[in-house]
Parts: C-alpha cells; sequence; structure tokens
C-alpha cells in the first residue's frame, strides 16, 4: 500500500494572536484564509485560530491560552522551547530576501550563510520565537 498525501501545514501556538498575524501577513506577505469565529472583547476583537496561505505555503496559528486564561506576559520557559522549531521556506533567492525583511526590524538568528551542505540560508525569529529559515541554492557565478 502506498500513502496518498499532499502538503504541510504546521500548527504554531502562539501568544498573542493579533501581533502574530500581523507578522506572517505585513512582514511575510501570508494572506488570512480561515478563522474561528470572532470574540468580541473590550481589548478588541480577536478569533483563536487561524490559517494563512502565501502561494502553496499555509502554516496555522492558534492562541496558547483560552479566553480568560493568558497571563499578563508569555511564559519564558514555553518561548525558549519554541525554539526547538524550525520552519524552512524554500527561497530562490536568499540574500534578496534577507535584505527585504531587514527594514521590519526582524529578529535575526542568523544573516545569509552557506551551510555545511551547501545550500543557502539565514534565519529570523517569529513573535513567538519560533525559528523561520529562508533557504535556497547557492548562487551561481
Amino acid at each position: 500500500m502506498t500513502l496518498d498525501f499532499d502538503g504541510l501545514c504546521p500548527l504554531l501556538q502562539v501568544f498573542d494572536m493579533p501581533t502574530s498575524v500581523k507578522f506572517y501577513h505585513e512582514v511575510l506577505g501570508f494572506e488570512l484564509v480561515g478563522n474561528s469565529p470572532i470574540v468580541r472583547s473590550p481589548q478588541g476583537d480577536y478569533f483563536h485560530w487561524c490559517m494563512l496561505r502565501r502561494g502553496n505555503t499555509r502554516v496555522m496559528l492558534n492562541t496558547a491560552y483560552d479566553e480568560g486564561e493568558r497571563p499578563p506576559a508569555p511564559d519564558p520557559s514555553r518561548v525558549t522551547a519554541h525554539a526547538d522549531t524550525a520552519l524552512f521556506f524554500g527561497c530562490p533567492d536568499v540574500d534578496a530576501t534577507f535584505n527585504q525583511l531587514l527594514p521590519f526590524r526582524v529578529t535575526v538568528l542568523e544573516k545569509p550563510m552557506i551551510t555545511r551542505y551547501h545550500m543557502r540560508r539565514f534565519t529570523i525569529a517569529d513573535p513567538d520565537g519560533y525559528n523561520l529559515s529562508f533557504q535556497g541554492p547557492l548562487p551561481t557565478e
């Protein structure tokens, strides 16, 4: 028997949904394609889950805390563990993409470099500390 499936869509737990959606939309160019019902509160409207898409790339975000249970600040031990998660984006021009992201004052974890396996890559962190690596082939000379 051969399994037949196509695609992968990670689900990331986020501390503050509006901040995360803004980052993925305004910085990385994702569009919001689905979300759970909107919750109205004195702090503003929000939702607990969403799906974002950019081309064939999808990512889902879910709030790490249920309504009324979120602490005033992220739990440092939880955020530290986020560094164990890395999303790799295929990127045809790593250096150009890196330079386009710099004006957004992203948290750079690795500047563009050549990996041991002969790819070009850089890594930034999203607002929750997840590693986002942009990787592509070495430039031809």
